[in-house]
């Protein structure tokens, strides 16, 4: 039993992550002491000024929320991150899964908030993509437009859900549609996610393959109600492999259609910081590497 709850947390992959409430389960969130709630408010703090700094309308943002080092991956959950929120500024669009109603949304969240649905308050990672000027206007056009948003949000919700699927969508899914639709309007018409989804094959996204072999994971699926199997591939199944969207694949895409584009790495070891500027990352355990700025919070 123990090993299908780790198994249903570890393949929550980007979906575990962005459920109601704690946006990691729909349980109870972790607790947070005031000491860890004061911390993460100030290393949020970190994050605000390093997306003011850069002085675009938007950034691409993902931060460590499930734990998924055992599947090779730091990040689990991406949004978009809007200077000009009419919730507060820098707060994240994303999708999440409403808990109580059994269905998806896209939610405005405050950064604090966004960070706050780390699986670990001790330790934790947030990644900036800023994409160039033109760019970044842009998609910031695209995601603040509500019907836009709404377009791309599909009916049925799945943790894992496969990449190029029209029968489930996970949040990162979301994320990178959006990116498509942005850079390649669909024409009048046209079914918005087949649209947007033909126009990443042909551009170049590769989705995160993701090997579950020494897990249950595929066993589980139809236990735990946001996870499916029937949108993939038999042959993927066999090989106990699913190909989903994740934050790493959503950046290297971004790198790969807009080679200008910037990253900025954050990461907080309890009170101490680390910000990394470049496309390489922090090493484990929010260890400072040469050239990062690392200090400790007041």
């Amino acid at each position: 039993m123990r090993r299908v709850a780790l198994a249903a947390l570890l393949l929550g992959l980007a979906g575990a992550s962005c459920q109601a409430g704690s946006l990691r389960s729909c349980d109870q969130p972790a607790p947070v002491s005031a000491a860890q709630h004061d911390t993460l408010f100030r290393f949020g703090d970190v994050v605000r000024a390093e997306l003011a700094r850069a002085g675009q309308p938007l950034a691409l943002v993902a931060r460590s929320g499930t734990d998924l080092s055992l599947l090779g991956q730091r990040y689990s959950h991406a949004g978009f991150s809007l200077r000009d929120s009419a919730e507060t500024p820098w707060a994240v669009r994303q999708l999440y899964y409403a808990c109580d109603e059994g269905r998806p949304r896209i939610f405005d969240q405050g950064l604090a908030g966004f960070l706050l649905g780390s699986n670990d308050a001790d330790l934790g990672y947030v990644s900036l993509v800023f994409l160039p000027a033109e760019a970044s206007a842009l998609l910031d056009r695209t995601v603040t437009d509500k019907r836009q948003a709404l377009a791309l949000l599909g009916a049925d919700y799945s943790a894992n859900a496969h990449a190029w699927s029209e029968r489930y969508q996970n949040c990162n899914q979301w994320v990178v549609e959006m990116l498509a639709t942005a850079w390649s309007p669909p024409t009048e018409g046209a079914a918005p996610r087949l649209h947007a989804q033909h126009w990443l094959a042909q551009a170049g996204y590769r989705p995160t393959e993701v090997d579950v072999a020494v897990w249950p994971l595929v066993w589980v699926a139809g236990l735990v109600p946001w996870l499916h199997n029937d949108d993939h591939p038999g042959e993927d199944l066999a090989r106990a492999v699913y190909r989903v969207s994740l934050p790493a694949s959503i950046e290297r895409f971004a790198r790969l259609h807009l080679p200008e584009a910037q990253r900025v790495e954050l990461c907080h070891a309890g009170r101490r910081v680390v910000v990394h500027r470049g496309w390489d990352p922090i090493a484990e355990g929010c260890v400072p590497g040469a050239g990062d700025e690392s200090f400790v919070l007041d």
